[in-house]
């Protein structure tokens, strides 16, 4: 650093050809100097200047002092050091100013003599250097002097930080037996005071605990075993204690200290050892096979998996009826059952068993084998057993419908000890619940004990129980299945009546259709000439069937089984003759089936029948509604029927047509009705055309009118001597105005009847001014009244 300064001071002198001097008192050297940075400042200045007339600038500052103590704990402030130039000449025209970090409040400069002082006390390790500006200005003008010059405080280090492990306390493991200098872990401590500057961040390891098993160098904080051959079975937890002192480990040092759980790792050094040579086993005979009849155990000093043990039974007297296997909780060996054991075939067991290390380490091969050796005598105990049944299980046959006590077969048991007890047989009741079945206590002799039919009950399930007849609490069980046989006791029987058919024009030989599987022919059958049997359909024996001369012919089928004894029986096959296409596929069988399609089903051809007849229901509806909404267009009108425009002028047939027109719809209903019940006699007939002569307006009148009187009999008159008319009595309705209406018609076509009924006489009353009118209307009036006199007369 200090070659870096020195190059910098250098390059500053070159650049300023050596105007401005420095003076610095002795002391530490100059980290790092904010000089550097004015120089390319005047160096720009004097280039914008001109090589021929550069002008520098000539700075006289001088600092006496760059640094300041750490933890200063005097009681006046703490002086850092001095600003001069060579423009002040001490007649108190300079004032000296300071900024940057902590200017004010750290720092404080005296503006007359640019003495600078430290106003508490600092701490490099929360902050190691202030950067900071000063400057020298006109104290009259406040005109700068010098320009803005940057300079750095730096705060010097003392020893007051102690080293420090900031990961501990450690943990470590290192292999057991390991040899001398084995690496285990480094440690490292942390100074905080500044390492360039004097000894206070040099570190220095030492172990204060932990000798002679361990070793840490000075330097580096690695630690190493000291002794070879740890044995983790002897010791396996080691605490050291490491100390780190600065200083270089020098008196007057500050020190920390960490501590180290060492712990030494297993390895496979120890073979498995039985506690003892011999182990006796006492195992009852009665063990089931599988069972574990005894435990034994090889310790081993290892743990985990160097700990893990293997057991295996040495070829001799126990190996085939016994196993052992390691439980892999605690490292027992389980001695295991392979075979029934029997106490009157043999009463002891002697083998040896060896227990060796699972996973061997090379290393410690030299050792030995790393395995153990132990007896094992196991004894046979004898145990009262139950009977034994020379079967596990028994099947036996019986025919049904068998006489009751008849033996369907035995079952046997015996005890095998050495008394040899008597057994007794009996049927659990949970298994026969309707007591089919007896059993001989003595014998075990099965027999029945009630009819058996197989159509109920096919197979009998029971269990039959052998008692120890010395103790009786030992009791043995065996299922017995007895098939019940069937008797053939029924002939078989057509399932269902089958039908088939034949050709008309079948020829000898063909094979009729056929709905059942296997029959022949019964000899008394009365189709023997025409059909035969050959197992596979009806074969026909002629070539000329005629539906005209049998349609139907009825085949007796016998059907027997295979049984014993053989039953059969006779079904009633039936053979239609039908009409068929030349390739056999059949077209017609009666006078139904020449209505059904051969491609159609039942069920489609009634889907299609329905689907036609409701088209049908919907088309005469349909007519129905409109000839009745036809009928109600003339008759649902309120008003008269001469207010509406009817065309009735179709032509006659003569004096027979007596519908031609349906005179009734001239006719007010209100008032038809009501003469029907004055009456009481059929008036309306439809039968007769009215006379249509006279085509003249009718001017509607009051029914009380007499004009209408006259008219009415004038009309009954000419409809009297009418030699045209019908010979019976008929309706006929002369130009009648319905009633009901205060206004009386309002039809256009009448609009002139009403007018001539006004009376316009009130207009002579008005005055002279309406006598013209008067007399107009009075004139129109007389001669509408003429013309409606003429009408009537005409009438």
């Amino acid at each position: 650093m200090l070659t870096r300064n020195c190059l910098l001071l250098f390059l500053w002198f070159v650049f300023d050809k050596g105007s401005l001097s420095l003076v610095r008192p002795p002391g530490p050297p100059l980290s790092r100097s904010r000089l550097g940075k004015e120089n390319p400042r005047s160096l720009a200045g004097s280039m914008r200047n001109g090589a021929s007339g550069i002008q520098r600038v000539k700075r006289g500052w001088v600092w006496n002092q760059f640094f300041v103590l750490e933890e200063y704990m005097g009681s006046d402030p703490q002086y850092v050091g001095k600003l001069h130039t060579d423009l002040d000449k001490g007649e108190s025209e300079v004032k000296y100013t300071l900024m940057g970090e902590g200017a004010g409040s750290i720092f404080t400069i005296d503006a007359t003599t640019g003495d600078i002082h430290a106003l508490r006390s600092l701490d490099r390790e929360v902050k190691p250097y202030y950067t900071l500006r000063a400057q020298a200005v006109d104290i009259d003008t406040n005109r700068p002097l010098e320009p803005e010059s940057e300079f750095v405080i730096k705060v010097q280090d003392i020893n007051d930080n102690e080293p420090k492990f900031l990961e501990g306390p450690y943990t470590a493991s290192v292999l057991e037996m390991s040899p001398v200098g084995t690496y285990v872990m480094q440690v490292t401590a942390t100074d905080a005071d500044d390492p360039t500057y004097g000894n206070s961040a040099r570190v220095v390891y030492s172990i204060l605990h932990g000798q002679p098993y361990f070793s840490v160098d000075p330097k580096t904080g690695i630690i190493r075993t000291a002794l070879p051959n740890m044995d983790r079975e002897v010791k396996e937890q080691y605490q050291v204690l490491i100390q780190a002192k600065d200083m270089g480990g020098q008196l007057g040092g500050l020190a920390g200290t960490t501590t180290i759980n060492i712990t030494l790792s297993d390895v496979n050094d120890n073979p498995p050892r039985f506690s003892k040579s011999f182990f006796h086993l006492r195992v009852p005979e009665s063990s089931a096979v599988g069972s574990a009849v005894g435990r034994i155990k090889a310790h081993d000093l290892d743990i985990g998996k160097n700990a893990e043990v293997e057991y295996n039974v040495v070829p001799g007297d126990g190996d085939n009826m016994f196993d052992i296997i390691t439980n892999e909780h605690n490292q027992e060996g389980i001695i295991i059952l392979k075979r029934l054991l029997d106490y009157e075939t043999k009463k002891a067991y002697t083998f040896k068993v060896d227990a060796s290390n699972a996973h061997l380490d090379p290393r410690f091969h030299s050792l030995g084998a790393f395995k153990d050796t132990a007896t094992v005598k196991i004894n046979v105990l004898d145990v009262d057993e139950p009977p034994v049944f020379t079967k596990p299980s028994y099947e036996m046959d019986v025919y049904e419908d068998s006489p009751v006590g008849d033996i369907i077969g035995a079952v046997t048991a015996q005890d095998l000890d050495a008394s040899n007890s008597p057994v007794r047989y009996s049927i659990d009741w949970k298994s026969d619940l309707d007591s089919y079945f007896d059993i001989d206590p003595v014998e075990g002799t099965i027999s029945t004990n009630e009819l058996l039919d197989t159509e109920s009950i096919a197979q009998h399930n029971i269990t039959i129980v052998a008692t120890k007849l010395s103790n009786p609490v030992l009791t043995s069980r065996v299922a017995v299945t007895i098939h019940v046989l069937d008797v053939n006791e029924f002939a078989p029987e057509l399932a269902i009546p089958y039908e088939s058919f034949v050709c008309e024009n079948a020829k000898v030989g063909q094979v009729s259709e056929s709905c059942i599987n296997v029959f022949f022919l019964s000899s008394s059958a009365t189709m023997w000439p025409y059909f035969t049997d050959n197992t596979a359909g009806i074969v026909t024996l002629q070539s000329s069937f005629r539906r005209h001369s049998q349609k139907i012919y009825f085949l007796p089928v016998v059907i027997q089984d295979s049984g014993y004894p053989v039953q059969s029986s006779t079904g009633i096959l039936t053979i239609r003759v039908c009409g068929c296409e030349s390739d056999g596929s059949l077209l017609t069988c009666s006078a139904e089936a020449i209505f059904l399609p051969v491609g159609l089903s039942t069920g489609a051809l009634i889907a299609i029948l329905l689907c036609i007849v409701i088209l049908l229901v919907i088309v005469v509806l349909y007519v129905g509604m409109r000839r009745q909404k036809k009928k109600e267009t003339l008759m649902t009108s309120k008003e008269d029927i001469r207010d509406n425009v009817i065309h009735y002028d179709d032509e006659g047939g003569g004096e027979e047509d007596t519908h031609a027109f349906d005179m009734g719809t001239l006719c007010n209903p209100k008032v038809i009705k009501e003469k029907l019940l004055k009456e009481n006699r059929d008036l309306f007939r439809r039968d007769v055309k009215p006379d249509l002569k006279t085509d003249q307006n009718q001017p509607p009148v009051s029914q009380d009118s007499a004009d209408i009187c006259n008219f009415i009999n004038q009309r009954l008159k000419e409809n009297d001597v009418d030699n045209s008319a019908p010979p019976y009595d008929s309706l006929a309705t002369y130009a009648y105005e319905g009633e009901g209406s205060v206004a009386e018609s309002l039809s256009s076509i009448e609009s002139l009847v009403v007018d001539t009924n006004e009376d316009y006489d009130y207009l002579n009353e008005w005055g002279p001014r309406f006598k013209t009118l008067a007399g107009i209307f009075g004139e129109q009036s007389d001669t509408q009244s003429d013309t409606t006199t003429t009408t009537k007369n005409r009438l």
